[in-house]
């Protein structure tokens, strides 16, 4: 994928489906059980501030995949052995490595097995990607955090530690690359969806992305003014 750089959105869209019924993704009993649990700022059945139990309020990492669709910018870059992905909420970075190396196995009780050896979960999860074509890199990521310290998206949406996100990078033309994403979380979901298809255009290699970070006492000022709703009287 040579010549990649800053990218951005190519629409204004959003960049993740929302089914007019949440009833409609394939949820297990307990995946159901879990989305009703959350209490999100956005979508449906939003909330306000004071209610909400959204991990990152508290400037939680987002993790993967929820970083994907974020509506802010990501740089990407590369070398012989991997592509890292610069995201522009926080200032995260995320490796993927392209070297050949096996994607490790998932363990039932989270996290990967790596060379016989445990590692803890991540908050990016563990990617491997393999060229299909010339234009084409297809990504597998395992060994994320559990379904307590992350969502999938801003609406509340479940994830578990036993999930497995594949992603298609494709580059149709020097100044376009198409962004899939398709979720397999026997845990929570009764099968494979995909969860966005995002169309990305690359930017002038001299273009700045800022950065936006999470702060707690910026958080902590919002909520005072927003987020109790007896402030507004």
């Amino acid at each position: 994928m040579p010549g990649c750089g800053a990218r951005r959105r190519a629409t204004g869209r959003s960049t993740t489906s929302h089914p007019a019924c949440e009833n409609q993704l394939p949820y297990t009993p307990h995946g159901l059980e879990l989305y009703k649990s959350h209490k999100p700022l956005e979508g449906i059945d939003a909330v306000p501030p004071a209610e909400t139990n959204d991990p990152r309020v508290r400037c939680e990492p987002l993790g993967l995949p929820r970083y994907n669709p974020y509506d802010l910018g990501i740089q990407i870059f590369q070398d012989e052995y991997k592509v890292a992905m610069l995201y522009q909420y926080d200032n995260r970075w995320r490796i993927i490595w392209t070297d050949g190396r096996p994607l490790p196995k998932l363990l039932e009780d989270g996290g990967e097995e790596i060379n016989g050896q445990y590692r803890e979960p991540r908050w990016f999860g563990y990617s491997v990607g393999k060229w299909t074509d010339d234009h084409t890199l297809e990504v597998q990521t395992v060994g994320t955090m559990p379904e307590q310290r992350v969502w999938l998206d801003n609406t509340g949406r479940p994830i578990s530690d036993q999930v497995r996100i594949t992603e298609t990078f494709r580059r149709p033309d020097y100044d376009h690359l198409e962004w899939s994403e398709t979720i397999q979380d026997p845990k929570v979901y009764t099968q494979p969806w995909t969860t966005m298809k995002l169309p990305m255009m690359l930017q002038d290699a001299r273009t700045d992305v800022m950065t936006r970070y999470c702060s707690p006492s910026e958080i902590d000022a919002y909520n005072k003014v927003y987020g109790n709703p007896v402030s507004a009287k």
